[in-house]
This record gives C-alpha cells, structure tokens and sequence, in this order.
C-alpha cells in the first residue's frame, strides 16, 4: 500500500507540473514539421568518372553549422541519409587525396526528397589533413558530456557482436569473458538509455546477444548529469541501436559457429502507417571445455602460543558449458504528430554449468571429490512509454513505466570420497521484481537554453530461498525516490555550461530467520557541473565534477552459503552500505594531422568500498576459508587516458588506447592500508580494407596487474584476428576470426593474504589460485539484411543505480570452475 502511495504522489506531482504548460510551452513558437525525407548522392572522381567509395559525408546545418548527420560512400559510390527534416544544409565530402567539396541543399515539407545525381570531387596533394580530419570526426564525437564512437561508420564491425565493438570503444576495457570497466570503475550498460533484466545479471552474456550491425553507436559518458540515476563510479556506457521509419516488412539474420561458442540472431518489423511492430529471437552456445582450477590454502593459528598449520591442496577440472536464448516483441504507435506511445516485452533465459573432479591433498592425505553444479537466470521486461510534444521545438513531455521479474536459480552436489568428510548438496532459488514509474519533462528557452526536470520511483523485492536451511532464507526490500533538474546554457560565444542537481531518497529493510528485521534509510544528493570550452582546429576542453552512488546488488548481499566447494565457501553480506565517489575530470579533445586524440586526467573519491574479503573459517574441526564482502574503507583514485586514431592510407585504420590509474585503500578504524599501486590497460588494433568488401583486422588487449586489498591478480593478455568480405550487394558479409590462436589456455593467477584476531587467536590465511582457462577459438559468422531494421529508442527508464558483481567468480574444485 506504501509502494502504491508513494507511485500515486510522484505521478501527481509531475501530472501538476505539466499542466501548468500548455501545448507549446511558455509560447510563441511556429511549429515544427515532423516530415522527414532523404538525401541520395553519388560520388565520382571528376577525372576518371570512377565511384568514390568509403569517401566521408557529413550534413550541416546552416544556421548554426552543426552536423546533423553523416556516413560514408559504399563501394558504387552510393549515399543516402535518412530522416533529414526540412532545412538547409550543406554537404561536406572528403577523402584523401581529393579536395573537401561542399554543396548546398535546401528540402521542404513538400519536397522532402532530394535527389543531388552525380556529385564530382577533384584530387589534389594539399588538403590531406582537411580531409583527414573529415574521415575521423565520422568515428569518433566529442560532445559536453560524453564520447561518442559511431559503429555503423566502421566497416570492420559487420559480422562480429556487441562484445567487438566494445573492444574498440575509446577509454573502455575489456576482459576476455566480455566484462567492461571504465577508466578502472564500475560501470552501467544502457540499451537505448535505459537497462534490462539481461544486462544486469551478466554483462558479458547480453552483450554476446547483440549483433554488431545492430548497433549504431555507443556513448562513453564519463560525466553524467543529474538527469541519469546516480549509479556507477566510472560513468555509463550506451548503447545506441539503429533505428528505422522504413514502411514495409524488413530484417536481418546473423549466426556464428566455431570451436568454443555459437550465436544466432533473427529481427523482424513491420511498419504501416501509424503503426510498427518488431520481433527478435536470439539464441547463444558454448560447448563444454575443460577448465583446470588449482588451490593452495595455507593457514596458521597462533592461540596463547599453541600454533598450528594446516595446508590443503586442490587440483580440479571442471567441464563447463553455457546456452541461452531471448525473444522480445514491441509494438509502436503514433496517435499524431504530437503523441505516441510505445511498448516491449522481452524474455531472457541463460543457464550454465556442469560436472567435474578435483583431487585434494590435506595435510599429507589425499581424496577425489566429485561434484556438480548448475546456475540459471530467466527474466521478463515489461515497458510502457508514453511521449508528448509540442509546437515548440525540443519541448517534450514523457511518462514511462516498467515492470520486471527475474528468477535464478543455484544447484551443487558434493561426493568426497576416500575422507570422512561428509557430501554436501544444497540448492537457493531467488526472485527478484522491480516496478519503476518515471516521469521527464524538458522546456528549450533557446536553443542555447534547455531545462529538464523529473522524478522516479523504483521499487524493488529480492526474496532468496534455500532448500536445506529455512533460516537463511532472505527477503530484501529497496524502494528509491528521486527527483532532479538539470539546465545547460551558453556562458559565451565559445564556453557552454551544463550543470544541476539530483536528490535521492533509500528506503531498505530486509529479513533474516536468524537476524530478524533491519532497516536502513538514507538520502542523498547528488550535484553535477560541466564547463567546456571550444578551441581553434576542432580542439575543446571541458572541466567536470558529479558525485556518485554504488549499491550492492544480490550478488553481494545474499546470505546463501555457496558450498559448491565445500572448503572455499562463498556468502553475501546484507549490512553492506552503498559506495559515494566524488569525480572530477579535466578533459582535452583535438584534431591533429588527419588523427584524433581525447586525452584526460581524472580523481575519484570512494568512501565505503565494496570488496572481497577472504578468511579463515573452521567448522566441525574442518578448516576451510569464507568469501565474503565487506565496506573496506576510503579509496583514493588518480587516473589518466590517452585515446588516438590515425589513418596511414584513406582505407588502414590505426586506434590505440592506454589508461592508467591507481589503487589506493585506507581505513583508519581496521587499520588498513594498501599503498598506492599502479593499473594500466592497452588497446591496439589495425583495421584495413582493401576493396571490393574486403576487410582485415588484427587486435590486442593487456590488462596490468590488478589489486585488492588482500592480494593481487596477474596481468592477462589476449590477441584475436578477423577477416571480413561483403557480399549480396553489401547486404551481407561472411567471415572467419579467431581469438588467441597460438595458446589455448589464458592462465590467470590469483594471491591473497589475510589476518585474523579473535581475542588471543591469531589466524594468517594465505591462498593461491591459478585458473587455466579455455580461451583458444577458431570460427565463422554471417550477416544478412533486408529492407531497414527499426529498433525503438522512445523507453526512457533508465535504473542504473545497482553495483554488480564483476569481479570473475572463481571456485575451487568441481562446483568453482570457470565459465566459458
């Protein structure tokens, strides 16, 4: 009844709001068509008539010499820009070795088509850098707040998944299994500004779902506004996917096999009229391989000056293997000009896991244990999206709703044999729902101008049930409201600004059999600021500050006791207080020569981070090791980023990215202290086309050490290839890549060390784990499309305010393992 309470008022509240702005807003206005049409060209050498193709095309506006779209020639020579409004623009073409051309074109409601014909360009030896810095700035965008890389303007992504393009996103990271960072951060991923059940329950498996055709661009938001809910350390990434008003019936089919996973994705939509309608289907697999895990636990109790030393050995293989599958519907209607509304329905189902041995040594004695385990994750999103606009241009008023309800599910069976150890089998069942109601209403004084305000409401229910212990069962209540507002204006010719403030207010209680009730209410508020400044030759700096909230998810808070080694045992913390980093940023972009550089410093400020703590546990005479969480203290973060592309030749691409930053963990009051430490991630990639739908491309990544504060894992390397050729009048490609093909296995080693005082007994704990992990793979892909695809972005809920686990879980034995 609260939950519905609290939803009523917020909706009144902003329902009040708007109705004190009538159609048009403050007034005034001339309305703004909503015809679109588009711009087709063919462009030719003026010499040789010859078709110019992977020549750089942008469309600006003439009044305010902005570009409002762009792409590139295909192999004809061919361009069309789609969804241009009526307006005059002009059409920049570059390419290297040809001179910039410019030409003017006007469209109108009544003749929103324009046909420009054959367009000539001249070669010449003196503008190289101009057109140079055309080709580039169609990749890369810099914007107040934000980087943008266009993926629909790189010709190497067809074929390849989210995961690819992921690789080659300025200022990212990413791990061999998918997982991304930012700048060393926790991040957010957002499909289209908004979450889903997938993404928050594995990253790395949602993204392997998404074709890389899908995708249009990506938004590496370092310095999100107030307007964004307040989660993540590091930013947010999103996602944008590309979007069609096409009429008819279109889609596109995109399968992959090799020797370690298998992918296929099939989109359809239809459009008529006032009406759309999509549907997706998509399913993923990995074969089972062997995964070789190796545990050394040492552990020494000093107790009134009796000392004992326990030591046990691990050496297991688990055979693990990973499917899943999604379909989502939507359906989109436009009442008029002025109002539409939207909806999505989308499954998830994700399943992983397997058998496995693993021999032990304790002390001396040895023992077999074997062993099973099986994990699954189903969600289903539900939207609802309502949009309102006006006469005035870039006035908009939005109401959206979302329900979602996830169900995963933990199953282990432990048999030790030649020990008296006991087996053990358990198996936890957790439900998750969430119901979000968001309102957003946006007012333009001027184009300069712009002021946005809204509030949310976001309730949520985790109930964690276990099969052989009733008193660990869990119930977890969070309901959070937020309200902001946000305003950006010019100070000057040449300096923007864009600033406000969020506030946020937590309500969580939760439920344990053996802890009884608890509850735990905070507020917060959250402010952010960004001042950029514009430089001559395409070059800005900007200067940033906002504060940020990470809370724990499930993973992190669940009490279950995951035995699936039952002597490394791994359990959630429910008392876990969220993560609050202040974040300042000073940031330079420039065009140089043909090359783009961003680079930037920043500082984070984290109090209460959330870690992995490890300690010794002895149980029944039984020593073993717990994994936990914990608040360890007050992280201090300095950090730098260089990202740079350069085109040697107008069809070979050079991108590279380096991020430093270090790790620093102080708590006065346990006595903790790190030190400062030093990580470091590098990218690189060669991409070349050598015509004719050609495409070649080497990359590798190399992630530094990485640190806790208890140990420390080693650095991982990994390298991959890719070669590419369109085909069925570019409506296709087919492909062949492989991913580390001179070693099979990525070793991964990990050390941790820790001390425990309990009065007069002191406990040292030290651990080794090295993880050999399949990594090897060799396969094929396919891409086809027919007609447009259309993909909604109108969904505007966006709850990107919960931490995840990221960090890999590596168990011992059979039931730990890795997942392929």
């Amino acid at each position: 009844m609260k939950t519905i309470f609290t939803l009523t008022i917020i909706l009144s509240i902003f329902f009040n709001a708007h109705a004190q702005f009538p159609v048009g807003g403050f007034g005034g206005a001339a309305k703004k068509s909503t015809v679109t049409g588009r711009i087709t060209a063919v462009i030719l050498d003026s010499v040789t008539k010859k078709p110019i193709d992977y020549a750089t095309v942008s469309l600006v506006s003439i009044k305010d010499n902005k570009s409002i779209s762009g792409g590139v020639t295909d192999e004809k020579g061919r361009l069309s820009l789609q969804n241009i409004s009526p307006d005059a623009y002009k059409l920049m073409i570059g390419f290297m070795g040809y001179k910039t051309k410019s030409v003017l074109v006007t469209t109108t409601p009544s003749k929103p088509d324009v046909s420009l014909g054959n367009v000539l360009i001249s070669s010449t030896a003196n503008t190289l850098a101009d057109v140079q810095v055309q080709g580039t700035k169609a990749i890369i965008e810099n914007k107040i707040d934000r980087m943008v890389y266009n993926a629909e303007a790189d010709g190497t992504n067809a074929g390849g998944d989210a995961t690819d393009v992921m690789r080659k996103v300025p200022m990212l990271s990413v791990d061999v299994d998918g997982n991304i960072q930012l700048r060393g951060g926790a991040v957010r991923v957002l499909i289209n500004g908004k979450p889903s059940g997938t993404m928050a329950s594995s990253v790395s498996d949602a993204l392997k779902m998404i074709p890389a055709e899908q995708i249009k661009s990506v938004e590496v938001i370092t310095s999100p506004s107030a307007k964004y809910d307040a989660e993540g350390s590091g930013g947010i990434i999103n996602i944008i996917t590309k979007k069609s008003n096409a009429q008819g019936v279109s889609g596109s089919v995109n399968a992959s096999a090799g020797t370690r996973q298998n992918n296929g994705a099939f989109n359809l939509t239809a459009k008529t009229g006032r009406l759309s309608v999509n549907t997706s289907l998509g399913s993923n697999l990995a074969y089972a391989q062997d995964s070789r895990v190796m545990f050394e636990n040492n552990t020494r109790t000093d107790s009134l000056g009796r000392i004992t030393n326990n030591t046990l050995l691990q050496d297991g293989v688990s055979k693990w293997s990973r499917n899943g599958y999604n379909g989502s519907f939507g359906a989109d209607y436009d009442f008029n000009a002025y109002n539409n509304l939207s909806t999505t329905v989308k499954y998830n189902n994700f399943s992983n896991g397997g058998p496995g041995t693993a021999d032990y040594i304790r002390n001396g004695v040895p023992f077999k244990n074997i062993s099973s385990m099986d994990m699954g994750f189903n969600n289903l999103d539900w939207n609802v999206d309502y949009k309102h606009t006006t006469k005035k241009e870039g006035e908009e008023f939005s109401i959206s709703g979302q329900l979602s309800s996830g169900r995963n599910t933990t199953e282990f069976a432990n048999d030790i044999i030649g020990s008296p150890f006991p087996a053990v089998n358990n198996n936890n069942t957790g439900k998750n729902k969430e119901y979000t109601a968001q309102t957003d209403y946006t007012y333009p004084f001027s184009k300069a101008t712009i002021l946005e305000v809204g509030a949310k409401g976001i309730f949520r229910n985790i109930n964690s049930e276990f099969s052989n212990d009733a008193a660990q069962d869990f119930e977890y209540n969070q309901n959070v409201a937020s309200a902001y507002g946000v305003i950006s204006f010019k100070l000057t010719k040449k300096y923007n600004f864009k600033g406000g403030l969020r506030s946020e207010y937590t309500s969580i209680d939760f439920n344990t059999l053996k802890e009884g009730i608890q509850k735990n209410n905070y507020f917060n508020l959250f402010p952010s600021a960004i001042i950029s400044r514009t430089l001559k030759g395409n070059a800005s700096i900007k200067l940033s500050y906002n504060r940020r909230v990470q809370r724990p998810s499930l993973a992190y808070l669940n009490p279950f006791r995951n035995e699936s080694d039952q002597f490394n045992i791994r359990q959630g913390e429910p008392t876990l207080r969220p993560e609050l980093s202040d974040n300042f940023e000073l940031g330079y972009s420039t065009f140089i020569k043909g090359s783009v550089i961003n680079a930037s410093v920043f500082y984070r400020r984290t109090g209460g981070v959330i870690e992995s703590s490890l300690k010794p546990l002895t149980e029944n005479g039984i020593d073993k090791t717990l994994t936990s969480y914990i608040n360890v203290g007050t992280a201090q973060t300095y950090g730098a980023n260089i990202f740079a592309s350069y085109n040697p030749k107008p069809k070979w691409t050079l991108m590279s990215n380096i991020g430093v930053n270090t790790y620093e963990v102080s708590n006065a009051e346990t006595n903790i202290s790190t030190g400062t430490f030093l990580n470091y991630n590098i990218f690189g990639r060669s991409a070349y086309g050598f015509g004719k739908g050609y495409n070649f491309e080497l990359f590798g990544v190399l992630n530094s050490p990485r640190r806790t504060y208890q140990g420390k894992t080693d650095a991982m390397v990994f390298y991959g290839a890719s070669f590419k050729k369109d085909i069925l009048n570019k409506k296709g490609s087919i492909g062949i890549n492989t991913l580390n093909p001179f070693n099979r296995d990525l070793h991964i080693k990990t050390v941790n060390n820790s001390i425990t005082t309990v009065g007069n007994k002191i406990s040292t704990l030290y651990q080794s784990t090295n993880v050999f992990y399949p990594l090897r793979s060799f396969g094929i892909n396919f891409s086809y499309s027919f007609g447009k695809l259309k993909f909604t972005e109108k969904n505007k809920i966006k709850n990107d305010d919960i931490k995840q686990d990221q960090q890999q879980q590596q168990g011992g034995g059979m039931g730990g393992g890795v997942q392929n």
